[in-house]
């Protein structure tokens, strides 16, 4: 899967994922991190699309893999250095990603201060729905997100918890990266992180946006 759909049918291929760490208090406190002063950025490669209406993949062999449910931001209009107050001319639509993460791998890269774009970037580690217009999302700074496994809540949150808010964040990340049509920011992700395992259950929502059910399975040898 290497390129995304929206609900009145058109498609796009994104030219880069760009994550954000880091913008929910309570999950900063769960990570033991900080407040930055800025935005915590990095990239996911294409290949790490995958729809999120499959069955997930995921590499156990490596560790944990931890769910992180996200508010996925598509850029209908290409833009670089958009003011903050111009970015939802931007936007062309709303999906619900999870930010699939190698926990183990990550934790033992900040340790020794090595990038841990592996731990992020993996295939298959940004499942994603379709994308709702824009349009038809009439508030996406108040939003709520749910994710259960095994019908145990694991995250509850709201999109109005984020400490930067969408419009700046497209502000900032159209600083370093031209956005293109197409390109897709994830906005971080509320507490209650934690391991996915083969056989689990996912039941996903984020109101006006998607609501979805699907399982886990492990890579195995494809």
């Amino acid at each position: 899967m290497n390129s995304v759909k929206r609900t009145d049918g058109k498609i796009f291929t994104p030219s880069k994922i760009i994550g954000v760490g880091l913008n929910y208090s309570e999950h900063i406190a769960e990570m033991r991190s900080q407040r930055t002063a800025d935005p915590v950025l990095f990239l996911k490669p294409n290949s790490a699309l995958a729809s999120i209406n499959q069955p997930i993949r995921i590499p156990t062999a490596y560790g944990a893999v931890h769910h992180e449910i996200e508010l996925a931001v598509l850029i209908g209009r290409a833009g670089f250095h958009i003011p903050a107050d111009q970015a939802f001319r931007h936007v062309g639509g709303y999906a619900l990603a999870l930010d699939l993460t190698l926990r183990d791998v990550q934790r033992k890269a900040k340790e020794k201060g090595h990038p841990w774009a592996v731990a992020k970037g993996f295939r298959g580690a940004c499942p994603v729905s379709d994308f709702v217009p824009a349009e038809h999302v009439a508030n996406p700074q108040n939003l709520e997100l749910t994710l259960s496994i095994n019908q145990t809540l694991r995250q509850n949150g709201n999109t109005n918890q984020m400490l930067f808010t969408i419009p700046e964040l497209i502000a900032y990340a159209s600083r370093f990266f031209p956005l293109e049509e197409g390109d897709i920011l994830l906005t971080g992700t509320p507490s209650g992180v934690g391991p996915l395992v083969p056989g689990d259950r996912i039941s996903a929502k984020i109101e006006a946006v998607a609501q979805v059910e699907t399982t886990c399975l492990d890579w195995g040898n494809d």
